[in-house]
């Protein structure tokens, strides 16, 4: 009796106390649960939603194909039917040779005003013959291009419509690496497909694009997506989608936006005059790396290095040198040589900016008026001679009296070569594009029309004496012209 007494005993104390302890390992796992889920709902909350922000923009995006018609030959080896032989044009005569076979290509783009200006990429239109919109409501247009700036791939288009729903503008001032993003757009041709990201970088610069900071995202965007809106999560437009990095053809997790600051500045221009006007400096500059910069007294990489300054620019006249490294441009520090082109571009021609710059381990302070930037991506004129082309081979310019005389090259003469044809007869002499011809058959060479007349009056299939500067260093070499 006393042991079993004594088991009830201990019984009756150790039960209390284990379920005591279930119940405290209860509430700490149900108290554990709890903040899993508060926390997971935290989350949830900070993750942006975007379904309002699809619903008010997407009827401002629309869908854009370009069509340019073009005459193709269906058989490419067989010649034009007047080129035949009587004998074979019976034989040929339903025969379908030109057909007028149109190209399409498609992309994105977005309303700014409710009046029909829409905005997409210069890519997109191209030389378009036909522009076509395609709204949020299936309706159709036919879009006059107002103008198109290739070096921000910018264009700008014009339907006739009124009471067009219109994008917010914002602005790429206050943009932070990291903050969400969402893009719409018709990749592939799937129209108003949205697709969110983050954005990676700022500022990035590209090797077509000098005059553009990119905005990098890892929002995906493929063929179809250009000129469409990359929007932040208030719904305000601050990029348009113009690029991915890509090996495959798709994507790959790189995509780049151009700032909606520089699409304002563009579009306004192109609307009022047709065409975009940017600053120009004239030098040509390079990148700084560790070691250029321990050799220039700097201690770590910035600012962008002159390696040339080019012939009456605006920087020759405030006499920048080859060697100084731009710091700062006006308020804006120069970290890296491409922060550079879009900072001038942005200044209207006429306008004084300051630079800090560094010359000999000494930091100076230079005016410059800023000029305006040559427009050398229109067409260039064909050559008016074809002698110069099919019987030498060869593309030149005529030397400036400061090319001259940094050569050395006395008397007027010289003319620069700028492009040498595969397989031409100055390509089999060993002519190489840069090399100034000095004489030409034993005569003086002082412009690009004295040597086209000179190669005109030349010998055929005979032995020409070539005198030429190549890198400071004179040498001789021998022509042989074949017959037209």
């Amino acid at each position: 009796m006393p042991n079993n007494q004594c088991d009830k005993q201990l019984c009756a104390k150790a039960v209390p106390r284990l379920i005591d302890g279930w119940g405290r390992a209860y509430l700490l796992t149900t108290l554990i649960m709890i903040g899993a889920l508060l926390a997971i709902q935290a989350e949830a909350r900070s993750l942006p939603n975007y379904v309002d922000l699809v619903a008010e923009n997407a009827p401002a995006v629309v869908n854009i194909t370009s069509i340019r018609k073009q005459e193709q030959t269906a058989v490419p080896d067989i010649p034009d039917h007047e080129q035949l032989p009587d004998f074979f044009k019976y034989f040929f005569r339903n025969y379908p040779y030109q057909q007028r076979q149109p190209t399409q290509s498609f992309g994105s783009g977005f309303i700014i005003s409710g009046d029909g200006y829409i905005v997409t990429n210069a890519h997109v239109v191209g030389e378009a013959d036909e522009v076509r919109v395609r709204l949020n409501d299936r309706r159709e247009m036919m879009a006059s291009v107002v103008g198109q700036d290739v070096r921000t791939d910018i264009a700008l288009l014009k339907v006739a419509a009124k009471n067009l729903p219109a994008v917010k503008l914002g602005s790429t001032q206050n943009l932070k690496v990291g903050q969400w993003v969402l893009a719409i757009g018709s990749p592939f041709g799937f129209d108003h497909s949205a697709t969110q990201g983050i954005i990676s970088a700022l500022s990035r610069s590209l090797p077509d694009g000098n005059y553009v900071p990119f905005i990098q995202t890892d929002v995906a965007v493929n063929p179809g997506n250009s000129g469409g809106p990359l929007f932040n999560t208030d719904g305000e437009v601050i990029g348009v989608n113009s690029q991915i990095y890509t090996r495959s053809g798709g994507f790959m997790g790189l995509s780049f936006a151009i700032p909606i600051d520089v699409v304002k500045n563009v579009t306004d221009q192109l609307k009022e005059n047709g065409r975009v006007t940017r600053g120009w400096l004239g030098v040509y500059i390079q990148d700084m790396d560790q070691a250029l910069a321990e050799s220039f007294g700097l201690k770590r990489p910035r600012g962008a290095l002159v390696s040339q300054v080019s012939p009456n620019s605006p920087a020759e006249k405030a006499d920048l040198q080859a060697g100084d490294v731009i710091l700062q441009f006006n308020d804006k520090e120069i970290i890296r040589s491409g922060d550079l082109p879009p900072a001038v571009g942005a200044v209207p021609a006429g306008e004084t900016a300051t630079l800090s710059i560094l010359r000999d381990g000494k930091n100076l302070e230079v005016k410059v008026k800023i000029g305006e930037l040559p427009d050398d991506r229109a067409p260039k004129p064909k050559a008016k001679a074809k002698d110069e082309n099919s019987r030498l081979g060869v593309t030149a310019t005529d030397l400036t009296d400061e090319q001259r005389k940094e050569l050395d090259i006395s008397g007027g003469r010289g003319v620069v070569v700028t492009q040498v044809e595969p397989g031409s007869a100055a390509d089999q002499a060993g002519i190489e594009i840069g090399d100034v011809i000095l004489t030409f058959n034993k005569e003086n060479v002082k412009s690009v029309k004295q040597l086209q007349e000179q190669i005109q009056g030349a010998p055929v299939d005979k032995p020409i004496q070539v005198l030429i500067n190549r890198e400071g260093q004179a040498r001789f070499l021998v022509v042989k012209l074949k017959g037209q």
